[in-house]
């Protein structure tokens, strides 16, 4: 279950009210959906600032502003981000994180470590963060934040309280490699769905982000790599280096299958909308594209276009099994869109 970034907010209030609140939290949810903006509330929820509030020239309450996480790092507050070449994050870090819990701290003040794009953590990173995870000290709080959590390991996931929170309402928000699908998809609609050639044509380019993004995984990964051999290929035996190459495989293909399936949801969302168009429905998830969704709406009937949603529906289920993906996409797009 998701959850707005108020009612997250709500829950960890209450549960702090109560003395109960959990000393580590998972943020997670699309890019957009608040999380950076929630762990900062917590944090002044937590560690609350001295009264700022006052009147302004009219004699009306002012409430203080709420800061940033990027303000409100300093003694209290450790954030800590992928720094690395291979934008990972590194061992040290970590450590670094660790020690600052031990350090005394003024009465009634918790110690708090935000973890930004925890799933850029490396094993390494990972194990040493489960020991601050399994002994926390007293009065500290790890908030970990990712839109990627299903890359973390099992036992951190396990010893987290998971906050997916939802997207704020105002449409999804989108990267380069999906408002490049986007663009591709506002082309072919001014060809009109049902154009074969215009169907293969978008089929090409959704392709083609796919590879563009493997082949950026797979560089950052083989970097991460690179730099795990040149510092511990001197202070390890036997099968290390076989086993490291075959995580970073492994994860490079994990990440890619996440790409895709938000490239997927980019194309589910965009025929809904048209559906929804259709139905008169004014929540979209993509409003600025409304006029374009409006547009194919209109020419095709509301029977036919649920066919096309079953088919792109059905892609994704079959993409979850070992049938070979260009074909089914090829399949996929012609039924869809062509």
């Amino acid at each position: 279950m998701a959850f707005t970034a108020d009612k997250a907010y709500h829950l960890m209030e209450a549960a702090h009210d109560r003395g109960r609140l959990a000393h580590a939290f998972l943020l997670t949810g699309e890019a957009g959906s608040g999380k950076e903006d929630l762990a900062a509330r917590v944090i002044s929820l937590i560690n609350p600032a001295p009264d700022a509030s006052g009147t302004n020239l009219f004699g009306e309450v002012e409430e203080p502003v709420q800061k940033s996480l990027d303000e409100l790092e300093g003694e209290l507050v450790r954030i800590v981000r992928p720094q690395s070449k291979s934008r990972r994050i590194v061992v040290g870090d970590i450590r670094e994180l660790e020690k600052s819990f031990y350090v005394a701290s003024p009465p009634g003040k918790w110690k708090v470590g935000v973890i930004l794009h925890a799933d850029r953590m490396g094993v390494g990173a990972e194990n040493a963060f489960l020991k601050t995870l399994e002994e926390p000290p007293a009065d500290c709080l790890l908030l970990l934040v990712s839109d990627a959590p299903d890359l973390l390991l099992p036992t951190i996931l396990s010893r987290c309280v998971r906050l997916p929170l939802m997207s704020s309402g105002e449409g999804r928000v989108t990267n380069a490699a999906q408002d490049q699908l986007l663009s591709a998809l506002a082309s072919m609609a001014r060809q009109g769905m049902g154009d074969v050639g215009a169907a293969l044509t978008l089929r090409a380019c959704f392709s083609s982000i796919l590879a563009k993004r493997h082949a950026e995984i797979a560089k950052i990964n083989d970097l991460a790599l690179k730099e795990e051999t040149k510092k511990y290929k001197n202070t390890t035996e036997g099968d290390w280096l076989d086993k490291r190459e075959k995580f970073y495989l492994a994860h490079t293909e994990s990440e890619y299958l996440r790409e895709r399936e938000k490239l997927l949801e980019v194309l589910i969302s965009w025929v809904g909308d048209v559906v929804r168009q259709k139905c008169s429905v004014d929540r979209l998830d993509f409003p600025g594209d409304k006029q374009t969704t409006a547009q194919v709406a209109d020419r095709h009937e509301l029977s036919d276009l649920l066919k096309r949603m079953d088919a792109i529906e059905q892609l994704r289920a079959n993409l979850e099994t070992n049938v070979q993906e260009q074909l089914a996409l090829e399949v996929a797009f012609l039924t869809t869109f062509g």
